[in-house]
């Protein structure tokens, strides 16, 4: 291993199958047939001299030496981002419309945005703040040029981070001593209300719903005012609240995966500048 050449775009494909745990939706992140994302992973293996991963019949997961060389990976995958970045900052002009959910917008999205704006200031940005189910037809319809949103059966795209959800509540209430369970829930078709429900059911404890919002804010404005307990998105929670878990007899949720999508009628260099800036910075990121 001590003359092996790392290939940037098997990097690139190992990064994807490691996310994804998985060929196929490797092949689908890089734009690529399985069987090519297979020979690159196969190549990357003979260039390091190890099996990077362990094959099974429905999955795949990272070996020893798999996991030694992820955060090498991803971290050449960032520099290599920056350097694209850094030489296309004077030369990039145009509007990207960017579409992601209220509680990501607040929580992950400026750092990126400041960023953004700093190294391409001749790129407008537009962003449409909505539920990830409603962001979907706008992508479709090319309203919109890229989603940050999280993933679900029937929106797949680039894996960014798994985000947790926590069970929150008032602490000048004690709200979650009520039964039934006062829960402020998303809209319905919203995967973190599924996600939501389902460790609602585990729990067995007696619950209504008081409250039902496409918004954060509105959810957040329940549970400050002691009406209700909501399960969040772990990055969008204030620190005022306070978390519940096992000892309030909540079972744990689901976390949720965030993905990017490009929109298919949009490959403008502004926005796949965006595009790069949003996966090196959060991707890093994830837990």
């Amino acid at each position: 291993m001590d003359h092996a050449e790392l290939n940037l775009s098997q990097l690139r494909t190992f990064v994807a199958a490691a996310d994804h745990m998985s060929f196929i939706g490797a092949a689908d992140a890089v734009h690529r047939s399985q069987a090519a994302v297979s020979m690159q992973i196969m190549k990357l293996e003979e260039a390091v001299g190890q099996a990077l991963f362990a094959r099974h019949t429905r999955r795949i997961e990272l070996t020893a030496a798999g996991e030694r060389l992820l955060p090498y990976a991803r971290q050449m995958l960032h520099m290599e981002s920056q350097a694209v970045a850094a030489l296309r900052t004077q030369e990039v002009v145009g509007r990207v419309v960017l579409g992601a959910p209220d509680d990501y917008v607040s929580s992950l999205l400026p750092p990126v945005l400041e960023r953004f704006a700093q190294l391409f200031a001749n790129v407008e940005i537009e962003l449409v703040c909505l539920q990830s189910l409603l962001l979907k037809p706008m992508l479709q319809k090319g309203r919109i040029d890229l989603a940050f949103v999280t993933r679900d059966d029937d929106m797949t795209g680039a894996f960014i981070r798994r985000e947790p959800m926590v069970w929150v509540g008032s602490p000048r209430h004690a709200v979650w001593n009520k039964s039934p369970l006062p829960v402020a829930l998303y809209e319905k078709g919203c995967v973190a209300r599924a996600h939501t429900l389902r460790a609602l059911e585990k729990s067995g404890k007696p619950y209504c719903a008081t409250y039902s919002s496409p918004s954060l804010l509105g959810i957040l404005a329940m549970v400050e005012a002691g009406l209700a307990v909501a399960a969040l998105a772990e990055c969008s929670v204030p620190p005022h609240l306070a978390r519940l878990g096992k000892a309030e007899g909540l079972m744990p949720v689901e976390p949720l995966d965030i993905v990017l999508i490009k929109g298919r009628k949009n490959g403008s260099p502004a926005a796949e500048c965006l595009a790069s800036e949003i996966m090196a910075a959060l991707s890093l990121a994830r837990g």
